[in-house]
């Protein structure tokens, strides 16, 4: 099992960027598929960015293609989102997320889970 401490969240005006860092403890960091999903009020979760285990293949969702970009670094066991042109509708807990499988990539097969940290994008 992994544990997963997300942080970087808060409170930013409509067009600023944050960057969201998940630290990842208690298995082979660097063998496992990574992602970012979020939640609204009242919505289900969604996915946002998945990083394969090396880093060489990413994949997001529509909503932030070209604003959010998700990376890694095996050696800190650290996945990162930078969320750059941020906008009202991003307004959620965004969840830190490590695949299910070792040297997968997956964009639904996700077993472990953080806390979440909040982000609020004003108007």
């Amino acid at each position: 099992q992994v544990q997963l401490v997300e942080s970087g969240g808060g409170l930013v005006q409509t067009g600023g960027s944050l960057r969201l860092s998940c630290a990842a403890s208690g298995r082979t960091f660097s063998s496992y598929t990574m992602g970012w999903f979020r939640q609204a009020p009242g919505k289900e979760r969604e996915f946002v960015a998945a990083i394969s285990w090396g880093g060489g293949t990413t994949s997001y969702a529509d909503s932030v293609k070209g604003r959010f970009t998700i990376s890694r670094d095996n050696a800190k066991n650290t996945v990162y989102l930078q969320m750059n042109s941020l906008k009202p509708e991003d307004t959620a807990v965004y969840y830190c997320t490590a695949a299910n499988q070792r040297l997968v990539f997956t964009t639904r097969n996700f077993g472990s889970w953080g806390q979440g940290t909040q982000v609020t994008v004003s108007s």
